[in-house]
């Protein structure tokens, strides 16, 4: 990777949004580790105050740390780019197309790539159609167990898990307070594996895949962010064969998704070891919690990457 330099470095986190706790934990973390290689810090809020921070700053580098829709649907990186400033991780289009899991899941699948079978419902055709209609042919095709999950947004927030209509129904309410359109999910049963990327000048490459184990079997909000409901390991006991294998699939998805400087693939093995795309996170979570930090740990080191990729994003800044 990359040597490093001391740099000035914008983080803009926040938001004002479901996940703001969850941004500025990320951002103070991945401050932490900056501070470490001497690099100059200012903290931005998304907020009409930004662009006259940024332009007081003049930094070298804009890490945007916002989870959910207001810092990964490419709105911001799109003004980022406006701004001529150069950031960290993944382009505009590439979040547009990854902030969407309908979306995300319809490029993978067109590309020959495995995920669930699915069914993307906006809240105007329940209005339209009716809810009795749509669910019952929902649990007619698509049958039960399923996960119910808003179409944007992370952190697992308003995601559930259901086993009956009566479920499907509370649910659908449950992830319509988060979203306007909520994704149906056929639930495939099996081992839940994170694959972290981390793109090496143009060469995007997989760090050790990390295992999830919940004492629910499932990975919901409280689980990722409440210690002692859940196990990581890092890395993932696979065997050489299935963890190739998994590897391949994230960085397929990673490319096929356009992502770009760091990424994390979910996905699920089931039980004949086949794996699944589940979801693609263009920011992902940086806190003690969180998957990317552990997968780098097992690689160079959290820090190591973390200074590496912040260091590169400079670099093509300055160099376009």
């Amino acid at each position: 990777m990359t040597n490093s330099k001391s740099l000035k470095v914008a983080i803009v986190t926040g938001g004002q949004l479901h996940e703001r706790d969850v941004s500025l934990h990320s951002a103070n973390r991945v401050a932490t580790e900056l501070r470490k290689y001497g690099h100059q810090l200012q903290f931005l809020e998304l907020d009409r105050d930004l662009l006259d921070g940024l332009s007081d700053f003049s930094p070298d580098v804009v890490w945007p740390i916002i989870h959910g829709r207001e810092g990964e649907d490419g709105s911001l990186q799109d003004l980022l780019e406006l701004s001529g400033l150069p950031y960290v991780g993944t382009g505009p289009k590439g979040c547009r197309i990854s902030i969407s899991k309908p979306v995300a899941k319809s490029v993978v699948e067109k590309n020959g790539l495995p995920t669930p079978r699915s069914v993307a419902l906006p809240q105007m055709l329940f209005r339209q159609v009716g809810a009795d209609t749509l669910l019952t042919e929902v649990s007619r095709r698509l049958g039960y167990p399923l996960m119910v999950k808003p179409s944007r947004g992370g952190s697992a927030m308003g995601v559930t898990y259901v086993e009956n209509e009566r479920a499907l129904r509370t649910a659908m309410v449950n992830a319509f307070s988060y979203d306007d359109e909520v994704l149906i999910e056929r639930f495939v049963p099996g081992r839940e594996i994170s694959v972290s990327i981390v793109q090496e000048a143009t060469t995007p490459r997989a760090l050790p895949p990390v295992e999830i184990r919940t004492d629910i079997g499932r990975y919901d909000f409280d689980a990722r962010y409440l210690t002692g409901r859940t196990e990581f390991f890092s890395p993932a006991p696979l065997n050489a064969e299935l963890d190739t294998r998994i590897r391949a699939l994230a960085l397929d998805c990673h490319r096929v998704l356009e992502l770009e400087g760091f990424s994390r693939i979910d996905m699920i093995i089931d039980t004949a070891g086949n794996p699944w795309f589940i979801d693609a996170n263009v920011v992902p979570g940086m806190t003690d919690t969180s998957l990317w930090p552990l997968a780098a740990q097992a690689d160079l080191g959290f820090g190591k990457l973390i200074n590496a990729i912040t260091s590169e994003a400079a670099v093509r800044g300055a160099r376009a």
